[in-house]
């Protein structure tokens, strides 16, 4: 048995003024065949977990190109079709072969191409063949074409948000496409469109307790998977939204019936199961009221995994009004301001401007005088089973408000995005992470608490109020729910 794997990955945000051409992918992660590392990253897990099984025997695996450019916007046409062109080549010449996989997100748009991982999937179906077996996995926040489900025959997508379980849905993946390549199983997959944009917290209830049941459900009575494709609400594509994947064994209704079930039962949720987003000054009044420290405040519509600078200063402005509270905030995307902290040394006191400069809801740069706490040229922390490099880095302090600013920008994943640089947060009452929900699973066993902002941006926040132009309609919150 012969089987290829590759991955081509990126989340888009349609809204974004950040582009991305061939460099963004090269600077973040680019692995010709044979060079990916032994550690998974979020989208590239299918190589690392059918390398796991290749070890045990039983086929010949031959690896492909990994690929990963941060969250931002559009892709250039010519860094989309390059290296799609790449993996494709690589496909053709690793003829025949009985199994591909693809470690794909689900949400990359480039320049005229909506549906990129689409075009990717039903390109390599016409290489292969149907006697192939074609399996993908995405990340949660995907959507979910018809081109892509008609293309493969295994989906499976992450269940967790924060996104803990990227390499145990691949070694998933891997397993059902050996299983069917072996004629074990039949897979086949139906699909309900919930007709909503939205999502859910796998951190917090009702998420919780939904996911555990859809794990609970897999390999019983026929239920080989269950994805639920939450979309993600900052691409004006045709298919944004929540979508329903079940893939029974040899029994495509019973799929169809299942994957509305549980699509009907998301729809019968709480409207305001959503967490309270807190404003600036709002959360720094709710933080002083909790016993204890630290409290972890999420600025998650400045977060850079989802597409936006991570350079917005609102937040950091209202700390500094409280100079004396002890407080931090990290990491804000700013490589000019940490050049300039870098040469002048740990220790030095200068005059420096930071943050503020990708877009006007960014907020104006702050213009201070700062002392340089530390600095590293390689901020490198973990999230889950990967590394994640937050490039050069150097932490600076005002007052009693310690800010961690980054040269590369990524989401505030581990504490240690503050302690490699020599901050203690068991010291501060405030501590502020731009991300969305990925910080959860690492800053929660040393927080007081947990909570979440909102700084104003720019990512657009409120599906209601974005100006969508091709998704699919009737569509909540746009329109009433047609299924209600």
């Amino acid at each position: 048995m012969r089987i290829f794997v590759g991955s081509l990955a990126t989340e888009t945000n349609t809204f974004s003024p950040l582009y991305v051409d061939r460099s963004a992918f090269e600077s973040a992660l680019y692995c010709p065949p044979g060079t990916h590392p032994d550690e998974p990253t979020l989208c590239s897990a299918p190589i690392v977990a059918a390398r796991r099984r290749a070890a045990q025997g039983g086929f010949e695996l031959i690896e492909g190109t990994a690929a990963w450019a941060e969250p931002a916007g559009l892709v250039s046409r010519d860094a989309y079709e390059g290296l799609r062109d790449e993996i494709l080549d690589q496909i053709r010449s690793a003829m025949p072969l009985d199994i591909v996989l693809l470690g794909l997100h689900g949400a990359m748009v480039a320049r005229d191409y909506d549906d990129c991982e689409g075009d990717l999937l039903a390109r390599t179906r016409d290489i292969v063949g149907d006697h192939c077996v074609i399996g993908a996995e995405f990340d949660m926040h995907c959507h979910l074409t018809d081109r892509r489900v008609e293309a493969c025959d295994v989906i499976v997508a992450f269940k967790e948000f924060p996104h803990t379980d990227f390499l145990a849905r691949a070694e998933d993946l891997v397993d059902l496409c050996l299983r069917t390549a072996r004629g074990e199983i039949k897979p086949r997959t139906a699909v309900f469109d919930c007709r909503t944009i939205g999502g859910f917290m796998t951190s917090r209830e009702p998420g919780r307790s939904f996911v555990d049941r859809l794990m609970a459900m897999e390999g019983e009575n026929g239920i080989l998977s269950v994805s639920v494709a939450q979309g993600f609400p900052a691409a004006d594509v045709y298919d944004v939204g929540t979508k329903v994947l079940v893939i029974a064994d040899g029994d495509r209704n019973k799929a169809a019936v299942l994957a509305e079930k549980l699509g009907r039962e998301m729809l019968a949720w709480p409207a305001d199961r959503g967490v309270a987003h807190l404003k600036p000054e709002e959360s720094i009044d709710y933080a002083l009221g909790v016993s204890g420290q630290p409290v972890v405040l999420a600025d998650r519509w400045d977060n850079p995994g989802g597409g936006v600078a991570g350079d917005s200063t609102v937040m950091a402005a209202a700390l500094l009004r409280h100079p004396d509270l002890p407080s931090a905030i990290g990491a804000m995307w700013d490589p000019v301001a940490v050049s300039f902290c870098r040469a002048a040394g740990a220790g030095a006191r200068i005059s420096l401007r930071f943050g503020g400069k990708a877009a006007p809801s960014s907020g104006p740069p702050i213009d201070a005088d700062v002392v340089v706490r530390a600095s590293t040229p390689d901020l490198v922390v973990p999230f889950e089973q990967s590394r994640v490099s937050l490039g050069a880095a150097a932490a600076i302090t005002i007052g009693d408000v310690d800010i961690v600013l980054s040269s590369t920008r990524a989401q505030t994943f581990s504490p240690q995005v503050f302690t490699e640089l020599d901050i203690d947060l068991s010291a501060k009452k405030i501590v502020v992470v731009k991300s969305s929900n990925h910080f959860y699973a690492a800053f929660a066993p040393i927080a007081a608490e947990v909570a979440y902002l909102d700084s104003g941006g720019p990512f657009p926040s409120e599906p209601g109020k974005i100006a969508y132009t091709k998704v699919r309609r009737p569509i909540a919150p746009l329109d009433p729910n047609p299924w209600l």
